[in-house]
Protein backbone atom coordinates (compact mmCIF):
# COMPACT_ATOMS: atom_id res chain seq x y z
CA UNK A 1 0.00 0.00 0.00
CA UNK A 2 1.39 3.59 -0.93
CA UNK A 3 1.51 6.16 1.38
CA UNK A 4 -1.23 9.18 0.81
CA UNK A 5 0.32 12.79 0.30
CA UNK A 6 -0.01 15.29 2.19
CA UNK A 7 -2.91 17.12 -0.23
CA UNK A 8 -4.67 16.31 -3.10
CA UNK A 9 -7.10 18.70 -5.39
CA UNK A 10 -9.95 16.57 -7.00
CA UNK A 11 -11.55 17.41 -10.43
CA UNK A 12 -14.96 16.66 -12.20
CA UNK A 13 -14.46 17.82 -15.49
CA UNK A 14 -12.48 21.09 -15.11
CA UNK A 15 -14.37 21.72 -12.22
CA UNK A 16 -12.78 21.40 -8.67
CA UNK A 17 -14.75 19.86 -6.38
CA UNK A 18 -11.95 18.94 -3.81
CA UNK A 19 -8.59 20.19 -2.55
CA UNK A 20 -7.32 20.24 1.09
CA UNK A 21 -5.11 17.44 3.00
CA UNK A 22 -5.72 13.82 1.94
CA UNK A 23 -7.60 12.27 4.07
CA UNK A 24 -10.43 15.16 3.99
CA UNK A 25 -10.38 14.73 0.69
CA UNK A 26 -10.99 11.54 -0.09
CA UNK A 27 -14.09 11.61 3.33
CA UNK A 28 -15.31 14.02 1.22
CA UNK A 29 -15.45 12.34 -2.17
CA UNK A 30 -16.80 9.24 -0.63
CA UNK A 31 -19.46 10.90 0.96
CA UNK A 32 -20.53 12.68 -1.65
CA UNK A 33 -20.92 9.82 -4.24
CA UNK A 34 -20.32 11.17 -7.79
CA UNK A 35 -20.23 14.89 -6.96
CA UNK A 36 -18.85 14.58 -10.95
CA UNK A 37 -22.53 14.09 -12.27
CA UNK A 38 -20.85 11.29 -14.55
CA UNK A 39 -17.80 12.85 -15.36
CA UNK A 40 -14.41 11.39 -14.96
CA UNK A 41 -13.11 12.50 -10.90
CA UNK A 42 -9.15 12.92 -11.81
CA UNK A 43 -7.41 13.51 -8.12
CA UNK A 44 -3.73 14.93 -8.40
CA UNK A 45 -0.94 15.22 -5.41
CA UNK A 46 -0.61 18.66 -5.00
CA UNK A 47 2.90 18.28 -3.77
CA UNK A 48 4.15 16.42 -7.86
CA UNK A 49 0.86 16.95 -10.11
CA UNK A 50 1.08 13.35 -10.26
CA UNK A 51 -2.55 11.44 -11.02
CA UNK A 52 -3.75 9.39 -8.41
CA UNK A 53 -6.22 6.33 -8.50
CA UNK A 54 -8.05 6.08 -5.17
CA UNK A 55 -10.51 3.95 -4.34
CA UNK A 56 -13.24 5.63 -3.60
CA UNK A 57 -15.52 2.86 -2.33
CA UNK A 58 -16.81 3.78 1.32
CA UNK A 59 -15.61 0.24 2.67
CA UNK A 60 -12.04 0.19 1.00
CA UNK A 61 -8.72 0.96 2.43
CA UNK A 62 -7.16 4.63 2.39
CA UNK A 63 -4.54 3.92 -0.44
CA UNK A 64 -2.89 5.91 -3.25
CA UNK A 65 -1.38 4.37 -6.59
CA UNK A 66 -0.25 6.46 -9.41
CA UNK A 67 -2.01 6.03 -12.70
CA UNK A 68 0.44 3.87 -14.48
CA UNK A 69 2.06 5.41 -17.56
CA UNK A 70 2.97 3.57 -20.52
CA UNK A 71 6.04 1.28 -19.99
CA UNK A 72 9.58 2.90 -20.65
CA UNK A 73 11.87 1.07 -23.21
CA UNK A 74 13.69 -0.88 -19.39
CA UNK A 75 12.37 -0.89 -16.18
CA UNK A 76 14.29 0.05 -13.19
CA UNK A 77 16.29 -3.40 -11.94
CA UNK A 78 14.76 -4.04 -8.40
CA UNK A 79 15.80 -2.62 -4.60
CA UNK A 80 18.32 -4.77 -3.32
CA UNK A 81 18.41 -5.38 0.49
CA UNK A 82 21.96 -3.85 1.02
CA UNK A 83 22.91 -0.95 3.17
CA UNK A 84 21.48 -0.04 6.54
CA UNK A 85 17.80 0.31 6.08
CA UNK A 86 17.50 0.96 9.99
CA UNK A 87 18.84 4.51 9.18
CA UNK A 88 17.68 4.28 5.63
CA UNK A 89 20.41 4.06 4.04
CA UNK A 90 19.80 2.23 0.30
CA UNK A 91 22.40 0.61 -1.79
CA UNK A 92 22.41 1.50 -5.42
CA UNK A 93 25.20 1.29 -8.72
CA UNK A 94 26.78 4.47 -9.29
CA UNK A 95 29.25 4.35 -12.38
CA UNK A 96 32.46 6.78 -12.24
CA UNK A 97 35.38 7.21 -14.40
CA UNK A 98 38.29 5.92 -12.60
CA UNK A 99 39.92 9.43 -11.22
CA UNK A 100 36.29 9.45 -9.96
CA UNK A 101 36.68 6.86 -8.06
CA UNK A 102 40.21 7.54 -6.77
CA UNK A 103 39.25 11.35 -5.39
CA UNK A 104 36.53 9.86 -3.55
CA UNK A 105 38.14 7.02 -1.85
CA UNK A 106 40.52 9.81 -0.95
CA UNK A 107 38.51 11.54 1.18
CA UNK A 108 37.61 11.24 5.11
CA UNK A 109 34.94 8.36 5.57
CA UNK A 110 35.45 7.01 1.62
CA UNK A 111 33.26 7.37 -1.17
CA UNK A 112 29.57 7.15 0.52
CA UNK A 113 30.99 9.70 2.61
CA UNK A 114 31.89 12.01 0.04
CA UNK A 115 29.69 10.98 -1.97
CA UNK A 116 26.67 12.16 0.64
CA UNK A 117 28.01 15.26 1.79
CA UNK A 118 28.30 16.38 -2.64
CA UNK A 119 24.24 15.41 -2.53
CA UNK A 120 23.67 17.50 0.71
CA UNK A 121 26.19 20.67 -0.31
CA UNK A 122 24.39 20.44 -4.09
CA UNK A 123 21.01 20.02 -2.37
CA UNK A 124 21.16 23.21 0.06
CA UNK A 125 23.14 25.43 -2.93
CA UNK A 126 20.64 24.60 -5.76
CA UNK A 127 17.90 24.73 -3.48
CA UNK A 128 16.05 27.66 -5.22
CA UNK A 129 16.62 26.53 -8.59
CA UNK A 130 15.13 22.85 -7.37
CA UNK A 131 12.28 24.29 -6.23
CA UNK A 132 11.69 26.33 -9.57
CA UNK A 133 11.74 23.39 -11.83
CA UNK A 134 9.70 21.13 -9.39
CA UNK A 135 7.15 23.84 -9.79
CA UNK A 136 7.28 23.41 -13.57
CA UNK A 137 7.55 20.12 -13.65
CA UNK A 138 4.61 19.81 -11.39
CA UNK A 139 2.26 22.31 -13.27
CA UNK A 140 3.02 20.63 -16.70
CA UNK A 141 2.30 17.46 -15.24
CA UNK A 142 -1.22 18.67 -14.39
CA UNK A 143 -1.34 20.74 -17.64
CA UNK A 144 -0.75 17.38 -19.75
CA UNK A 145 -4.04 15.63 -18.01
CA UNK A 146 -6.06 18.38 -17.48
CA UNK A 147 -5.85 21.01 -20.71
CA UNK A 148 -3.65 19.04 -23.43
CA UNK A 149 -6.65 19.79 -26.00
CA UNK A 150 -7.40 23.49 -24.68
CA UNK A 151 -6.52 26.03 -27.04
CA UNK A 152 -2.67 27.77 -26.27
CA UNK A 153 -1.70 24.34 -24.57
CA UNK A 154 1.36 24.55 -26.24
CA UNK A 155 2.39 27.91 -26.15
CA UNK A 156 1.38 28.16 -22.80
CA UNK A 157 4.15 24.98 -22.03
CA UNK A 158 6.86 27.08 -23.74
CA UNK A 159 6.01 29.89 -21.28
CA UNK A 160 5.73 27.77 -18.67
CA UNK A 161 9.59 26.29 -19.66
CA UNK A 162 10.89 29.27 -20.46
CA UNK A 163 10.04 31.08 -17.04
CA UNK A 164 8.04 33.65 -18.72
CA UNK A 165 5.36 34.38 -15.63
CA UNK A 166 3.07 36.98 -17.60
CA UNK A 167 2.99 35.28 -20.86
CA UNK A 168 2.12 31.86 -19.34
CA UNK A 169 -0.70 33.60 -17.13
CA UNK A 170 -2.14 35.82 -20.34
CA UNK A 171 -2.64 31.95 -22.39
CA UNK A 172 -4.38 30.01 -19.50
CA UNK A 173 -6.58 33.13 -18.83
CA UNK A 174 -9.32 31.66 -21.20
CA UNK A 175 -9.02 28.54 -19.51
CA UNK A 176 -11.91 26.72 -16.99
CA UNK A 177 -11.77 29.21 -13.98
CA UNK A 178 -10.66 26.22 -11.44
CA UNK A 179 -8.57 24.80 -13.80
CA UNK A 180 -6.60 28.01 -14.10
CA UNK A 181 -6.59 28.74 -10.60
CA UNK A 182 -5.30 25.81 -9.67
CA UNK A 183 -2.32 25.96 -12.51
CA UNK A 184 -1.39 29.73 -10.90
CA UNK A 185 -1.02 27.58 -7.62
CA UNK A 186 1.35 24.82 -8.83
CA UNK A 187 3.35 27.51 -10.94
CA UNK A 188 3.52 30.01 -8.36
CA UNK A 189 7.40 28.98 -7.53
CA UNK A 190 8.00 28.80 -11.31
CA UNK A 191 9.25 32.21 -11.76
CA UNK A 192 12.66 33.57 -11.40
CA UNK A 193 12.39 35.78 -9.11
CA UNK A 194 15.19 38.03 -11.01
Amino acid sequence: MDSLPDRLSAFAGFRRVAGGPSAEVIQQLRSSGHPSGGELVRVFDDATGTRLDLDLRPQAEIDATPVPKPPAAAAAPAQRSVGRPRLGVVAREVTLLPRHWDWLNRQPGGASVALRRLVDDARHVHRERDALRASRETTYRVMTEMAGDLAGFEEATRALFAGDGAQFKLLIEPWPEDLRDYLHQLSAAAWNPS
